[in-house]
């Protein structure tokens, strides 16, 4: 029989490993020294692991000026904070410190802060506001604004919630996120545009007040703020996109070009004077968007009934916004568009018109890729209505994960933005 093995003087007795281990601070300067002109016997290296590398779309902070040089202020929220903080005390140190230094000089930062160009004369009770180069600066500030308030509802707000309803898988959070974000935003502004339409003689779509007394240049401050606001939503949006700081969608390309599209007709319609048409154009969008990300989020979690019937009703709402209004819009461009007077028939920036004969169809272009556009959804909304009457699950079968680390039973139940 052999004899047990012996024990490692490691475990078996705590002296014997405490002068075998050279680190150790008691043993340690006992041992032999290194002869003078030797060299140390070289010790063993040791390799740190370095962090793995920031993925693109992720929302973890590479420090502030990196954040900057990089815009990736857009998708971390508190890079976006600081920018806006930095801002907001430059405003207030001004309006504190100026009345006793400078009175009557302006404040230079209040532009990034509110409208601006306020026509002169406008009485205080119904103050009027003309467009301007400043407003570029109003429009600079509300990117950076939209970034803050999106990343900060989607990663604090519904990302947890989306965790108290059982969702786990990280595309699935980021998806949830963006959706609640979309309801909130679309009824918000959904809500102001008609608040802003009830105001204006175009009230509900009466489209050749898009054209009747143009130019309509003058601007209550409700609507300038509105006009502007929706323009810095659209612009962050395609930040976003066009760098690639979110995961991409399936339909990224129809995404993009919706969102030029947008861009195009709105900034052409503030330039032009046509902020009424405008209007007309964000609202039709804005309530069946609400009603998309709503039902989008109930399939997430999985309420079928309810998650049917808000489908149901979406269908309707955007078969009326997004295809009958858009078609009445573009009548209107296409048969109204003579309705305005003749001395606001020609090019002149420095009057204020600038609706010569071929603007005609530099408006109607727009509206129409925008409803081509809307078809191409359209059709797959459509799809999805057809699949529930035949029995299969109201689901959107376009995929929102781009990722390879998708499980591959999850393949068909993926859900679409």
């Amino acid at each position: 029989m052999s004899p047990p093995p012996t024990p490692s003087p490691s475990y078996s007795n705590p002296l014997l490993a405490a002068r075998a281990d050279p680190a150790h601070h008691l043993a340690g300067p006992f041992r032999p020294q290194t002869p003078l002109g030797q060299s140390p016997a070289p010790s063993p290296v040791r390799y740190s692991r370095s962090p793995p590398p920031i993925l693109r779309w992720s929302t973890e902070s590479r420090g502030f000026w990196a954040d900057i040089k990089s815009l990736r202020w857009v998708v971390v929220p508190s890079s976006s904070l600081k920018v806006l903080l930095f801002v907001f005390i430059l405003w207030a140190n001004w309006e504190l410190v100026a009345p006793h230094v400078a009175p009557g000089l302006s404040n230079p930062f209040a532009p990034l802060l509110f409208i601006s160009h306020r026509i002169p004369g406008t009485s205080d009770d119904d103050p009027r506001y003309q467009k301007g180069w400043l407003d570029l600066a109003f429009l600079a500030y509300y990117i950076v604004f939209w970034s803050f308030i999106r990343q900060t509802i989607t990663l604090y707000f519904f990302r947890p919630l989306a965790k108290w309803f059982g969702i786990r898988r990280e595309t699935k959070l980021d998806r949830f996120g963006e959706q609640g974000y979309a309801v909130l935003y679309f009824a918000f502004t959904g809500a102001w545009g008609m608040r802003i339409m009830a105001q204006l003689p175009t009230w509900w779509y009466r489209t050749e007040h898009f054209w009747i007394d143009y130019p309509h240049w003058d601007m209550k401050p409700e609507l300038k703020a509105y006009y502007l606001a929706q323009a810095a939503y659209w612009c962050q949006q395609l930040l976003v996109l066009l760098l690639g700081l979110e995961k991409p969608r399936k339909d990224y390309n129809e995404l993009v070009a919706h969102h030029f599209v947008t861009l195009w007709l709105v900034g052409w319609s503030y330039l032009v004077n046509l902020t009424f048409i405008g209007n007309a154009v964000y609202l039709s969008m804005d309530l069946p968007d609400s009603l998309l990300g709503f039902s989008k989020l109930l399939n997430y979690i999985q309420w079928e009934r309810t998650k049917t019937a808000v489908f149901i009703v979406f269908l309707f709402v955007w078969s009326y916004f997004r295809h009958w209004l858009n078609w009445v819009m573009l009548y209107s461009v296409w048969n109204e568009f003579d309705l305005m007077p003749e001395t606001s028939k020609r090019w002149s920036p420095q009057d204020g018109v600038w609706l010569t004969w071929w603007m005609k169809y530099q408006i109607f272009a727009p509206i129409l890729l925008l409803q081509f556009l809307n078809l191409f959804w359209y059709f797959l909304i459509l799809r999805i209505a057809w699949r529930a009457i035949s029995g299969s699950q109201v689901t959107d079968d376009r995929s929102d994960d781009e990722g390879e680390d998708d499980d591959p039973d999850e393949k068909d139940k993926k859900d679409d933005d």
